[in-house]
């Protein structure tokens, strides 16, 4: 049979009740007759010194019959089982029993012990008397008090004891322990009584309580439980009270309202997956076109790198020859024009190629700790003094927490050279140059922005502006600034992005991490410095 919850408790707590009452109950019903032992003892030796000090008058005058009726009378009285005096030898000399009367008393019983030991004023047993029972089964306390040879006994004129003579007799008492068991037997049951009578009214309040407190909570929960498992979201439990079931209650109303939302999310991906879909498609596909970028780059510079080469050293070879012609006086003036335009379009060549070998040049950077806003300080001191940049307003707008980055400054430099040069270009007729710099999002990278206010860069272009050699300059420019810088962002860790709307202007952003990978691997090593606020 499945017992309940309540049951079990119930049933727990009344063993545990019954236990401890048991245990109560035995400790106290056996200190409860070794008090009643101990009272019986102690009246009974008061009841024999009684005797004795009432009789020890009769005695010195050898009085027999008077003591022996006193100790008739005594015997007498309620509880008083039987009353006896025994002399030193072991016979018994008055017994209310008078079958005993004249009896020599056995070696081994505790009034013989009395007279042939040393004297004392206490028997051995623990309360003074020793308890057993009678011949008809009834249960007694016997109880022994010597009479010893005082001085008065050894000079009495009547009779004469010897000085030496230590103990004259024994007066024993044996008394009924019946009362006592009956006050101990009532004792008992209404010790049982009371526990059953306990045990009813804790199984009863136990019941109710949990009942009220624990069953009906726990029947709501999983009826709540049963309704959300069925897919019911909307159903909650009424949190009654703020004790351990009340928490659950509020914690299982959380959880369906957690579960409730998590259902909506779900819904609400399903309905915008498509979205999601075609957004993550194109994040895929701009990051494919960065990869495929990469390696065009990375390809054409280990090409142009030979090219450069093998085109470098004639091109070395025409300039000098061209140079040394052109001063020799020998050559016709109608050709020294001509000689010009050769030499011109020779060093325009090997600017090409200077400009080739730099793209291909995997140059690794010689990183320092730097401040970002001196970097962009000292490009902007290098190009803001030259003629194209005097109708421009240039509008700084510098974060004052920036961190100190790890980057080769030298390098940064050319890339905000490239760019403000760029931005100077296409706001031929003047304009504003916006620089911004400022902390990322998750405050791992910091970031650069440089808009300007020009020509702008067509849709169809913007995907090309990295590329070798392209350029919208028609007189100047070789298309590899913007390649060379792309280079040096990327190998920095970082990445550079182009924002351009016609007829508005153009903004590049730069993201450059605080701590490289590789310096972040040092740093745990304990080889990198710690970064500081500028």
């Amino acid at each position: 049979m499945r017992l309940s919850l309540i049951n079990k408790l119930t049933l727990f707590t009344s063993i545990i009740l019954v236990a401890f009452m048991a245990l109560f109950a035995y400790v106290n019903l056996k200190e409860l007759r070794q008090l009643f032992l101990e009272a019986a003892a102690s009246a009974t030796d008061k009841l024999s010194e009684t005797i004795i000090k009432t009789t020890h008058y009769q005695m010195l005058i050898n009085d027999l019959p008077r003591v022996f009726d006193m100790i008739r009378e005594v015997g007498t009285q309620e509880g008083i089982k039987q009353v006896r005096l025994i002399s030193n030898s072991g016979r018994v000399i008055f017994s209310t029993d008078e079958k005993e009367i004249g009896v020599l008393l056995d070696k081994n019983t505790e009034s013989y012990d009395i007279i042939g030991s040393k004297p004392q004023k206490h028997t051995a047993t623990r309360n003074g008397g020793r308890v057993y029972r009678d011949k008809n089964g009834k249960m007694v306390m016997g109880f022994a008090k010597a009479i010893y040879n005082e001085k008065s006994c050894s000079t009495a004129a009547c009779h004469f004891h010897p000085p030496g003579l230590q103990v004259l007799g024994v007066l024993e008492m044996t008394v009924s322990l019946e009362k006592m068991q009956t006050l101990l037997s009532g004792y008992r049951i209404r010790i049982i009584t009371m526990t059953f009578f306990l045990l009813i009214m804790v199984w009863g309040s136990m019941t109710l309580c949990m009942q009220r407190l624990v069953n009906i909570p726990v029947k709501q929960l999983l009826q709540h439980a049963r309704e959300v498992g069925s897919g019911n979201l909307e159903a909650s439990v009424k949190i009654a009270s703020s004790d351990e079931m009340g928490t659950l209650a509020l914690v299982m109303n959380e959880m369906t309202l957690g579960l409730k939302k998590s259902y909506e999310q779900l819904e609400e991906w399903g309905r915008t997956l498509e979205g999601k879909v075609t957004e993550r498609t194109q994040e895929l596909e701009r990051m494919q076109a960065q990869l495929i970028r990469s390696e065009k780059l990375a390809s054409l510079g280990e090409l142009v790198a030979g090219i450069a080469h093998e085109i470098n050293n004639p091109l070395t070879g025409i300039l000098v020859f061209s140079s040394l012609i052109s001063n020799d006086s020998r050559l016709d003036p109608a050709l020294k024009g001509d000689l010009g335009t050769v030499i011109q379009e020779t060093e325009r060549c090997a600017t090409i190629v200077r400009g080739l070998l730099d793209f291909s040049r995997e140059s690794v950077p010689q990183k320092t700790w730097t401040s970002l806003n001196e970097i962009l300080d000292a490009s902007l001191a290098l190009v803001k003094n030259q003629a194209q940049f005097q109708n421009i307003t240039i509008a700084l707008n510098y974060s004052p927490d920036m961190p100190t980055i790890l980057a080769d400054p030298h390098q940064l430099e050319q890339v905000f050279i490239n760019i403000l040069l760029n931005a100077s270009h296409a706001m031929a007729a003047g304009g504003t140059l916006g620089i911004m710099t400022d902390m990322a999002g998750k405050s791992n990278s910091v970031v650069v922005k440089i808009a300007d206010t020009g020509c702008g860069i067509p849709e169809e272009n913007l995907s090309r502006i990295f590329d070798p050699f392209f350029t919208t300059k028609e007189t100047s420019g070789t298309g590899l600034g913007l390649s060379v810088s792309y280079g040096i962002i990327n190998s920095h860790g970082g990445n550079i992005e182009v924002e351009s709307t016609v007829g508005v202007g153009t903004t590049f952003t730069i993201h450059l991490p605080i701590i490289p990978v590789m310096a972040q691997e040092d740093a745990q090593s304990g080889a990198t410095p710690k970064n500081k606020i500028v």
